[in-house]
């Protein structure tokens, strides 16, 4: 078969608007997430809890159906920003190890061989790649958490018969608010052990280990010098000291303004991390 020459132009097709180009990175990167039957059946279960709330909450306001199973209302735990709160730590503890688990697999791959660098001889931006792989956990994880937690609250406004009141709203922004934090906070520390680390095992173990040993090494300088300034080592009663005050206007640990310092301080250092280790090139020694 006879080759002609061809002559070669520029591309002279639709291109996708700047500010829109890390959706390509996220439609791209999500469709592995659930390649694994067994993170599936996982992310399947963490719903297991709302899915109880949502059954508890109806029954506590279905007068008729209390009368006949012989059940006062007033004997059941109240809908209140307590109930919330709790609900918001045990999605989030559901969400951090989602994100252990799904984050480290973003950007190691990339990474391999410098293959980082094909990305970037596009015309796409460090942040704009960086945005489109957290755009991977936030979607994955404001599902499971606070969507469905401001759903809830929404059903349970719309059947108690009193209005809602101030408090309530502020339940509402403290779910928000409060696991947008921390779902932005947990996503990054992903993102970075996954830039650093490029074992999807090791880094999963990484993040295990700051939080649990962090944890440890803030209630063993509690105990010792009878404070509760040790929490300053531990993000994870950082988060939670956040969400006390969001909800109650106090926290029981650390001071809301110090915890959220410090918490914003953890996820500028991540952000900085992923400045460092993504480049359109790498340098061997």
């Amino acid at each position: 078969m006879t080759v002609f020459a061809r002559t070669l132009g520029p591309y002279d097709g639709p291109l996708v608007p700047r500010n829109r180009r890390f959706l390509v990175i996220w439609r791209a990167s999500r469709r592995g997430v659930f390649a694994s039957k067994i993170l599936t059946a996982f992310y399947a279960l963490t719903f297991a809890p709302l899915l109880l709330v949502l059954g508890y909450v109806y029954l506590r306001y279905n007068l008729p159906v209390l009368q006949t199973m012989e059940i006062s209302a007033d004997a059941l735990p109240p809908v209140d920003a307590r109930f919330f709160f709790n609900l918001t730590r045990l999605q989030g503890g559901l969400a951090f190890l989602l994100a252990a688990f799904v984050g480290p697999g973003l950007i190691a791959p990339d990474l391999a061989d410098n293959g980082l660098a094909l990305y970037l001889a596009r015309p796409l931006s460090r942040a704009q790649y960086v945005l489109g792989k957290l755009m991977v956990l936030l979607v994955l994880l404001s599902a499971m958490t606070w969507l469905p937690l401001a759903a809830l609250w929404g059903l349970e406004a719309g059947l108690s018969p009193e209005p809602v009141s101030g408090a309530e709203l502020r339940t509402l922004g403290a779910i928000v608010l409060g696991s947008a934090l921390w779902i932005g906070l947990i996503s990054l520390l992903a993102l970075a052990a996954s830039a650093w680390v490029r074992w999807k095992l090791v880094a999963a173990a990484l993040l295990f280990g700051f939080f649990f040993i962090s944890r440890a090494m803030g209630e063993i300088l509690n105990l010792n010098f009878r404070t509760t300034w040790g929490d300053v080592v531990s993000p994870g009663k950082q988060i939670v000291a956040v969400w006390e005050g969001l909800f109650f206007g106090t926290a029981s640990g650390l001071p809301l303004t110090v915890a959220a310092l410090l918490l914003a301080a953890l996820a500028g250092f991540c952000l900085l991390l992923l400045h460092k280790k993504l480049r359109a090139y790498e340098v061997v020694r």
